[in-house]
């Protein structure tokens, strides 16, 4: 963990260089990518099963390689009433918030007579990659399918790693309306979702999170289908006062440093005493935590304090541009309004980070590695595409063919310019 102190000569330039220093695995995944999405689109089926017995060593065949109907449902009823319970209450939430983003289509016509306007329809077909490595993810299911399911949305493809799957994470497709499950994974469950392969049809955009493997091939599948983003290491920005309880905060600094070695927390306040407090707090809780060795690693590698006026955080958060920040203050509206760049932010004492990874509603699949500068999280619009309308009687088309003729004249295209002229009685 490193300290910055806003005073301090050279803090812009060292906080620059800790904001811009590499959290992404270093290991060159790209070849092996290529090629396991080459041998994808070459041997279809074939390479699925292959890939399965040499990477996950299990044995699968067409048959196996889907998760049946009656799997769904044992493994939805083998999950326990509580958690059960949490996911409705989850996706009855995230399906209430994202229905409220549905555009509406128009029509209007302009002053030269010229109809004109833009319909809005669903993708046909979205693939969703849920991670099956450190834990079983419920939320992903949800994050990612029930949006989907909100925009309308006709087939949704879900994949996942080969071996057993969690009843919390078949409970959630069931919740979300999921009923194809593949079991494959890695870069090669992404080639699939992309080209096809074998009994899993293509699909015309992929979303959902996954490893190094999975964001190197979403990057390569780019162009023959749609993607939500290329997911880094998850980021929280905690800006608190002397007035929070500080084990309340280091429990929310914890909460994405314990996601990933390489994930990044960073507190900002004006109160050092406070600053040491949480520090303390924060080496108390890891002592206790199952996934202790990776949020200790993401803490001493990537984790930092900054003692700065609390009125300079927003320019110190829109030059990190993180996933989530939250305003642990007495005012959060005023700070947060001076935000330009972040994924997600949660204001208030009471409105940690962790109930938008659940149940707020709002969509936790977020823009990482400062893509907040120019992106946003998950939303309705990932899965809908807007067709825009024009029509023109004689009257508007009269207004408006000259100045096309003119312009295509001058950008060279004379086909341009003649289907506008002809019309005019000038071809």
């Amino acid at each position: 963990m490193r300290r910055f102190r806003f005073t301090n000569l050279g803090f812009q330039t060292a906080f620059a260089a800790f904001v811009d220093e590499r959290r992404e695995t270093p290991e060159d995944v790209d070849a092996v990518v290529r090629d396991v999405i080459a041998a994808v689109r070459a041997e279809g089926l074939d390479a699925l099963l292959r890939f399965a017995r040499d990477f996950d060593r299990v044995e699968l065949d067409a048959r196996t390689l889907r998760v049946s109907a009656a799997e769904i449902e044992a493994g939805a009823a083998a999950c326990p009433q509580a958690v059960r319970e949490a996911i409705a209450f989850a996706a009855e939430r995230i399906k209430s918030y994202h229905l409220r983003q549905r555009p509406a289509d128009a029509r209007f016509t302009d002053e030269a007579g010229v109809e004109l306007g833009w319909r809005w329809t669903p993708l046909d077909a979205v693939g969703v990659y849920v991670p099956g490595g450190r834990a079983a993810y419920p939320s992903t299911v949800l994050m990612n399918a029930v949006p989907a399911v909100a925009a309308g949305v006709g087939r949704i493809a879900m994949v996942t790693p080969p071996g057993r799957l969690q009843p919390a994470v078949l409970a959630a497709a069931k919740a979300a309306g999921v009923s194809e499950i593949w079991r494959v994974g890695g870069a090669q469950a992404v080639a699939a979702l992309a080209y096809g392969a074998g009994p899993i049809k293509p699909v015309d955009k992929i979303v959902g999170p996954g490893n190094a493997y999975v964001t190197a091939a979403k990057r390569r599948v780019y162009g023959a289908v749609g993607i939500d983003a290329l997911a880094g290491p998850s980021e929280i920005v905690v800006v608190a006062d002397g007035r929070n309880k500080p084990d309340w905060i280091a429990a929310d600094l914890l909460s994405q440093a314990e996601h990933d070695p390489a994930a990044q927390a960073i507190l900002i306040t004006d109160d050092e005493a406070f600053a040491a407090q949480v520090e303390a707090a924060v080496q108390d809780q890891l002592k206790t935590l199952t996934t202790g060795e990776d949020a200790a690693a993401s803490w001493r590698d990537h984790g930092a304090v900054v003692i700065a006026p609390l009125s300079e955080s927003p320019q110190l958060i829109d030059l990190i541009a993180p996933e989530h920040v939250e305003f642990a203050v007495a005012d959060p509206e005023a700070l947060a309004s001076r935000v330009r760049h972040a994924g997600a932010m949660f204001l208030g004492r009471h409105a940690p980070e962790a109930i938008g990874d659940y149940v707020a509603g709002s969509n936790h699949v977020l823009p990482t590695s400062r893509a907040a500068r120019f992106s946003s999280g998950l939303s309705l619009y990932d899965f809908l595409k807007r067709t825009s309308i024009v029509r023109c009687d004689e009257e508007a088309f009269a207004r408006l063919a000259p100045a096309t003729v003119t312009l295509a004249e001058a950008e060279g295209l004379p086909a341009h310019a003649r289907s506008a002229a002809i019309r005019l009685g000038q071809g």
